[in-house]
């Protein structure tokens, strides 16, 4: 079509061509006769090719003027135009039924976005900068501030002034929680805006969300947390303490009538009392401490010697590792090696790690922890708990630190949550190896 479209022009043009050089060359030789005969059709040709221009022009301004009302809906007649029109009616056309389905698919974004708007809890705000005429308010908004209709946004002043200043000065990407009142109570709302402009308009969309409820639950859970740590870690404590009080009980009881003629007894009596005093100090200590932890910029830092402390934790858990059937080897090559540590906030990593460990050997046959100390090569002081337990799958490893992260269906997920906060502030690292169904090591990094 286009082809022969371009074809007729073209021969439209030579005919005329032709003609008016027939006719200059009758002028020029004077056959005046002749010339009768050539200017009525030069003058046919020339009204024929104004009225194809002609009639494309008017085609042309009818097309733009339905683009101009978005009047998609406007038919060009293809099969009774011409033939020389019958290609630009047809383009005409398939230009108004692309902007009819992207109108359509426009209209049906826009309604399913203001459907989406109006189910969310969020309330949305959108109003123009410079006169403040409010655009759109979903109905979530509608509720959550008590407000059945804004004209403009300083409408906002009359009802709630502080709420209206804040939304006011709210900048665009900023977040900013404020509170809003009704009926003579305040809630707090977290506000978040945005701008956009269109043409020379210039738009400011605030999402409104109320953060009280969620600031009360986020509250209590933090207080059932705090307590499932402070139980944890003091069960830990206490556990040990009761099981060798109740051992030194049973020996005082057998050895009550030889206590002056035996010195032995006597003094595995006071070591045991001693290492209850200084344990149940030691917690004291620590509840003090894990109170005060996110304040902590020093340490009650002294020389501990690694003998004591695995004397110390040797004596305290003894018994009830002995009531477990847990055997307990004790590995420390050299006897002078020291730190500079708080005693007491170490003592509690480690009980943390045996009873870890315990846990984890109770089902094995020949259930055995190993508890060494070494210096390594880049004069670092590690300490090493290991046991022969049933192990930790690798993809486990990465989240056991992970506070509130448990592998057992009562622990609480704490304690080695707290274990590696110690040993941050200590300038340390808290490290672990395991292999499923081999056992487990925890290395202790000073």
């Amino acid at each position: 079509m286009f082809q022969r479209i371009e074809w007729r022009i073209f021969i439209r043009i030579v005919l005329l061509f032709i003609t008016l050089t027939v006719s200059a060359f009758l002028l020029v030789k004077g056959l005046f006769i002749y010339m009768v005969i050539f200017v009525p059709v030069v003058a046919y040709q020339l009204v024929d090719l104004y009225k194809l221009q002609r009639k494309a022009h008017d085609e042309l301004n009818q097309f733009v003027e339905s683009v101009h009302y978005r009047d998609f809906s406007r038919y060009f007649d293809v099969k009774h135009a011409p033939q020389e029109l019958q290609a630009l009616r047809q383009g005409f056309n398939e230009i108004n039924s692309t902007f009819k389905v992207i109108s359509k698919e426009k209209e049906t974004q826009y309604q399913y976005l203001q459907k989406i708007l109006e189910l969310i809890d969020t309330g949305i705000l959108s109003y123009h900068e410079e006169s403040g005429e409010v655009v759109w308010m979903n109905d979530a908004l509608k509720n959550m501030l008590q407000l059945p209709y804004l004209k403009t946004i300083h409408s906002m002043a009359r009802r709630d002034h502080e709420l209206y200043k804040e939304v006011t000065g709210l900048k665009p990407g900023e977040n900013k929680i404020g509170t809003a009142h009704h009926d003579k109570t305040g809630f707090k709302v977290l506000m978040s805006a945005t701008a956009f402009q269109t043409g020379d308009m210039k738009y400011k969309l605030v999402a409104f969300q109320n953060v009280n409820e969620a600031l009360d639950e986020t509250e209590s859970k933090a207080w059932q947390k705090l307590l499932s740590v402070m139980t944890h870690e003091i069960m830990n404590s206490v556990a040990p303490i009761s099981s060798l009080a109740e051992t030194l009980k049973n020996r005082l009881h057998e050895s009550i009538n030889n206590l002056d003629k035996d010195p032995a007894t006597v003094e595995d009596l006071e070591l045991g009392i001693d290492t209850i005093k200084r344990r149940s100090e030691g917690l004291l200590k620590f509840a003090e401490t894990y109170r005060n932890l996110n304040k902590i910029t020093t340490l009650n830092l002294k020389k501990v010697y690694i003998r004591d402390l695995f004397e110390s934790l040797h004596h305290l858990m003894l018994p009830t590792l002995e009531q477990k059937g847990i055997e307990v080897e004790i590995i420390l090559k050299d006897p002078d090696l020291s730190m500079a540590a708080d005693t007491n906030l170490v003592e509690q990593v480690l009980i943390n790690l045996l009873v870890n460990a315990m846990e984890a050997v109770k089902d094995r046959q020949e259930p055995r922890i190993v508890l060494s100390a070494y210096l390594a090569s880049n004069r670092k002081t590690i300490i090493k708990v290991a046991d022969n337990g049933s192990g930790m799958p690798e993809e486990l490893l990465d989240k056991i630190f992970i506070p509130f992260f448990s592998t057992k269906k009562s622990g609480s997920g704490i304690g080695l949550s707290l274990c590696k906060q110690i040993m941050l502030l200590h300038r340390g690292t808290i490290q672990v190896q395991s292999v499923e169904g081999e056992g487990t090591a925890f290395m202790l990094v000073f």
